[in-house]
């Protein structure tokens, strides 16, 4: 998201709400992760949408879609959704963005897979988020070779 200011005057970020999925956060906790994550930069807007991305881009007034690319197994996906939104809205442009080296190989299930069973994600999310999936899932962080988070009852 910060990246993407280097090519953007205003952000907006949108919050999807999918109903073929279950997602950890509500869309309300999911915008206030984010937003707690950027710090309060008055370039960047999160808000929440449900439906069509164009129809959500045409809404905030937005000439561009950024799309973040994290592997080659995604761009087959991205790029047929970019294709369609080209023929819903072609005065909208799509633009992939790459990860950084650091963060890769990382996904959101397999981060909340970690959380689930305590395992440190200190330094793979922001604070906030690493701080509300322990709460989520009542796991404290283990030091590496730790196998069960609940302390045992006697």
């Amino acid at each position: 998201i910060r990246r993407s200011l280097r090519f953007v005057d205003r952000l907006v970020v949108g919050v999807a709400s999918n109903l073929a999925k279950q997602p950890l956060f509500s869309i309300d906790e999911r915008i206030a992760l984010i937003k707690a994550a950027l710090d309060d930069d008055p370039r960047i807007e999160v808000r929440s949408f449900k439906g069509l991305v164009v129809n959500f881009a045409k809404e905030a007034g937005a000439q561009i879609v950024l799309r973040g690319l994290r592997a080659v197994a995604d761009f087959e996906y991205e790029y047929q959704m970019a294709l369609m939104n080209r023929h819903l809205a072609p005065q909208l442009e799509t633009m992939f963005m790459v990860p950084s080296l650091e963060v890769s190989y990382l996904s959101s299930s397999l981060v909340r897979e970690v959380a689930k069973f305590g395992g440190d994600i200190d330094g793979l999310v922001h604070p906030a988020v690493a701080a509300a999936l322990r709460a989520k899932y009542n796991t404290p962080s283990l030091p590496i070779g730790s196998t069960d988070p609940r302390p045992r009852q006697s």
